[in-house]
């Protein structure tokens, strides 16, 4: 929560984030490296644009309404926008040479309309809202009005080289107040405004940012040193890092993911973390798969998904294509999960997951999955909900293999 305004060049700069955004496509973190890249901010400064930033994506038809402009007039009245945001912040208006000025009449008056809908004071747009009644009933306000809230930021203790203890004391001494996470022993908030990777125990590799709902997935793999784990669709690593950590540097580690790019970044997030039972491969086809048929103790299944269980941390994803994009996800999820699951061998465990909590990309695509698969057999799913664990929000599902497939 900011106590103060924005400078006129953090407003401008937030302005430029935006239309990046919302006029160009561009992901949010991209945005901002591309716009932070070459300039000398303070961590707090750089926190307070965030900060403001995320707040605006998440709320943006809130903020809009407030500001009586269309979300795609960002651009050109931008300035208005923001006086909006302070205004509803309680908040000074910033001294920017040009402005657009709001009258506190018709502001209040958008105000007290927009309390009276609840999905629009908590930035929901209506495809979004629609969506949620039906897949999660009376749960789905609870979860929308979190899902506006700002995400919290989380470490996760490398044990391969540290504990949590020492972490916490070590990041200390280099000005990171930490706290611990109840239920969740690998992970550490953070509490001040600190630049996490400009840290010494950045550089060790005694840290990595991952959220607490996201610890807690990798955490359910329960791999063990000695065995052979493939996380099929590894990203840039951040649970694959965890899993390594479970088996202690020992056993066979395969990440894969159809992104070259992507395993490298997780190899040097691997180098620097001592994880070096990690190995990467590209999936060049379905060969690859087939080539490990009946081969691992454990699969990960991180399947790629909706998001809408992060929005909290990426809410661009409310104002894209993601409406349009979702039944082809849906159907991308059952592709791989039929076919990646030939890669647990008998006894083994496949643990299927997604960063969503809708039903459709949850139990209803694990429950068709063993309907379909009869040599699968349930062990138990989770729900990390977003409103009651205050964790990004994610699913996860395990299932052990039975016998060989007839297939």
């Amino acid at each position: 929560m900011l106590n103060a305004s924005l400078s006129p060049s953090s407003t401008e700069l937030v302005i430029n984030v935006l239309a990046m955004v919302l006029e160009e496509g561009k992901p949010l973190d991209r945005a901002y490296s591309h716009h932070f890249s070459g300039l000398k901010l303070a961590p707090s400064e750089q926190a307070r644009i965030t900060y403001v930033t995320g707040d605006l994506l998440r709320r943006l038809n809130f903020y809009c309404h407030l500001a009586d402009i269309s979300t795609d007039e960002i651009t050109r009245m931008g300035s208005r926008l923001l006086n909006a945001w302070h205004m509803a912040n309680e908040l000074p208006i910033p001294k920017l040479q040009y402005t657009l000025a709001i009258e506190e009449d018709d502001f209040n008056q958008r105000l007290e309309a927009a309390k009276q809908d609840p999905a629009l004071f908590d930035g929901c747009p209506e495809w979004l809202d629609t969506l949620g009644q039906q897949q999660l009933g009376g749960d789905w306000a609870k979860e929308r009005a979190a899902l506006a809230q700002a995400p919290k930021r989380y470490l996760r203790v490398n044990p391969l080289k540290t504990d949590r203890e020492d972490l916490a004391k070590r990041l200390a001494k280099e000005g990171v107040e930490t706290r611990e996470v109840p239920g969740v022993p690998s992970a550490l908030e953070v509490i001040s405004d600190a630049a996490l990777f400009r840290t010494e125990c950045f550089k060790l590799g005694l840290f990595e940012q991952q959220d607490a709902g996201s610890q807690h997935v990798a955490a359910a793999v329960g791999a063990e040193p000695g065995m052979r784990v493939i996380d099929a669709c590894a990203g840039a690593g951040g649970k694959t890092l965890a899993i390594a950590a479970q088996m202690q540097g020992k056993g066979r580690l395969l990440a894969m993911d159809v992104e070259q790019w992507k395993l490298d970044n997780l190899k040097q997030r691997a180098r620097r973390a001592g994880a070096h039972n990690v190995e990467t491969r590209i999936i060049a086809s379905s060969k690859t798969i087939k080539r490990l048929k009946l081969s691992a103790d454990r699969v990960l299944l991180d399947v790629p998904c909706s998001g809408l269980g992060v929005l909290k941390r990426n809410p661009d994803a409310k104002w894209r294509d993601t409406p349009d994009r979702l039944p082809v996800l849906v159907e991308l999820q059952k592709d791989i999960l039929q076919s990646y699951s030939r890669m647990v061998k008998v006894d083994g465990i496949l643990i299927y997951a997604t960063c969503s909590i809708m039903p459709q990309e949850n139990r209803q695509q694990v429950d068709a999955f063993l309907a379909a698969n009869p040599h699968f057999s349930f062990i138990d799913d989770e729900t990390v909900s977003v409103a009651d664990s205050g964790f990004d929000g994610f699913y996860l599902a395990r299932m052990k293999r039975t016998a060989e497939s007839a297939s």
